[in-house]
């Protein structure tokens, strides 16, 4: 199986360690936007694998989507954060782009894959309806 995770931050490169960790994939790429970063966060993980004994290969990329072909599942992380005093709607405003366009590109090369949405405002952007709290 071929996992492709899109955003190494901290939810990202956590899921492509417990994916790699427990063998639920033979391949998994990580990739990101920022420059270096999933370059860096794959290293890190795969000279762990002598001590933690696992042997999935995990590549990094900054944006080379053409890496993510024939994944099974893919998982998008991308997103920011919720600032101080930022309402959900301003965040589903600005991480609705970002994961519209990480499924555009995904899907060039993936067609067939599941995707799986972890990126907030998670129950909106992934379909769910959930209830308004009185504060919102």
């Amino acid at each position: 199986m071929k996992v492709s995770i899109i955003g190494a931050g901290n939810v990202g490169a956590t899921c492509a360690e417990v994916i790699a960790y427990r063998s639920i994939a033979s391949e998994v790429i990580l990739l990101d936007i920022k420059e270096k970063l999933a370059e860096g966060k794959a290293m890190d993980m795969a000279q762990a694998s002598n001590i933690t004994g696992y042997n999935t290969k995990i590549v990094g990329s900054s944006n080379d989507y053409s890496l993510t072909a024939n994944s099974d599942i893919v998982v998008i992380t991308s997103g920011i954060p919720r600032k101080p005093g930022m309402t959900r709607e301003e965040l589903i405003g600005t991480n609705a782009g970002i994961v519209k366009n990480v499924v555009d590109n995904a899907l060039k090369y993936s067609p067939n894959a599941i995707f799986i949405v972890v990126s907030n405002p998670m129950d909106d952007l992934s379909g769910r309806k959930r209830k308004q709290t009185p504060k919102e």
